[in-house]
């Protein structure tokens, strides 16, 4: 487990290099914080959350409850949001004056709203809170959500993206297993031996997104921004990266298009047996475990190299909000609190940010899947989101571009030149 751990150190030393350091942001101090239910009554607060829709929001009443009874000054109401939908409503409660008083910022976010002066300073707090010891988390992973030399978030948790297999649809066809070795053109030709058309079965599955493409072209030894932010996304690499994503819905056939799929979430067509292959996250771990069928997971093929995600997620206080004191409480207990690890890791809801190793033991002890070494393994190969300002207008500028190739309204080679203009109009 050390080794494991250790390497979990080397991966997250590369995230504090890539938070930007320049821009300008507005913040505010504990001077200005609410009274955190210190003065013998209840202080109410709202927490926003996406990660815990739609598989983990018992395991996240149980955090709750654990910290108010930790806290009997303090009570705290959730609200949750589809990841899709979770960014627009997000920005729209900022805009109209409405924000939660905490709120979820993953790791490609947290810089376009800190360098917008819409989340609060936690530097003061974190440094008068006696209860709180910042070396209970990892160093780069606390100091991950840090902007322009302050603190403005608590990392809460990791995860990554492997590829999540059915053993028995790979038996049926005669296939061999997924192997740490395998590459794209492996998992094209497991995808067309399990593929029946007849019987709306597919060989694998993975989002035509931004989210993926960073991934995709990383695998292919491209990447979409340069070190200094600016758009590198029209290169070959990519582009054969991008072919890759979007032949395997409408040339190959041996992933669903958006028609067929009729509105169901790719989780529901691996449950239902019709996916031999699906990438998503660990998150995954739990909502499959009472599959019919025996799955497993194994790290992901890659062309040139290898590539794996790197999700953090972590928890952000409103600036606008009066009740900053009891808001911060709650953040630093979702990031640190052993209660809240403990729960994460039981329920396999992502891997907490803290280094106590024997909070983590029982994570890799747990099946299934029985290959959760795959999860430390992906670390070797990593590739975080880009971190870029107005990364939800990219993303989305991405995504309906990709639409467009999944739809034949437009081929690759367009997609990828407006792409680069859009990106440059963007960022300028």
């Amino acid at each position: 487990m050390k080794k494991i751990w250790l390497l979990s150190m080397l991966f997250l030393v590369a995230v504090i290099g890539l938070i930007g350091c320049s821009a300008e942001g507005s913040s505010e101090g504990s001077g200005d914080s609410g009274d955190g239910g210190n003065d013998g009554g209840t202080t109410e607060i709202t927490y926003y959350s996406f990660s815990a829709a739609p598989n983990y929001e018992d395991v996240l009443a149980e955090m709750v409850a654990a910290f108010e009874e930790e806290n009997p000054g303090i009570t705290v109401t959730t609200e949750l949001a589809a990841y899709d939908d979770y960014f627009t409503k997000l920005q729209t409660r900022l805009a109209g004056g409405n924000a939660p008083d905490v709120f979820e910022l993953n790791y490609e976010n947290f810089v376009q709203y800190a360098s917008k002066g819409t989340l609060a300073d936690l530097s003061s707090f974190i440094e008068e809170d006696e209860d709180f010891d910042p070396s209970a988390l990892n160093q780069e992973a606390f100091e991950a959500y840090q902007y322009d030399g302050k603190q403005y978030g608590m990392v809460e948790s990791f995860s990554n993206v492997l590829t999540f297999y059915n053993k028995e649809l790979f038996d049926a066809a005669g296939v061999e297993y997924p192997t740490a070795d395998w590459t794209w053109e492996d998992e094209l030709a497991a995808a067309e031996q399990i593929t029946d058309e007849e019987n709306n079965v597919w060989g694998t599955y993975a989002p035509v997104t931004m989210n993926e493409y960073f991934k995709i072209a990383a695998q292919n030894g491209g990447q979409l921004f340069d070190e200094n932010g600016n758009p590198t996304v029209d290169t070959p690499e990519n582009l054969e990266a991008m072919n890759y994503m979007v032949d395997k819905v409408i040339d190959s056939g041996v992933s669903p298009s958006p028609a067929e799929m009729s509105g169901q979430a790719p989780a529901d067509l691996f449950l239902n047996g019709q996916l031999g292959i699906v990438h998503t996250g660990i998150w995954m771990f739990d909502a499959f475990k009472d599959a019919s069928f025996e799955w497993d997971v194994a790290l992901e093929a890659g062309n040139t190299q290898k590539a794996h995600h790197f999700f953090a997620n972590g928890l952000a206080v409103s600036a606008d909000t009066d009740k900053k004191e009891a808001a911060y409480k709650f953040a630093r207990f979702m990031s640190a609190s052993e209660q809240a690890a403990e729960l994460r890791v039981e329920n396999s809801w992502e891997l907490p940010a803290i280094t106590d190793e024997a909070v983590l033991q029982p994570y890799l002890e747990q099946t299934p899947p029985e290959n959760r070494e795959a999860v430390f393994e992906a670390l070797d190969s990593l590739v975080l989101p880009p971190v870029v300002e107005n990364w939800s207008q990219i993303s989305d500028v991405t995504d309906q571009e990709f639409e467009k190739a999944l739809n034949g309204d437009k081929s690759t080679e367009d997609v990828i030149k407006t792409l680069q203009s859009e990106y440059e109009q963007i960022l300028n």
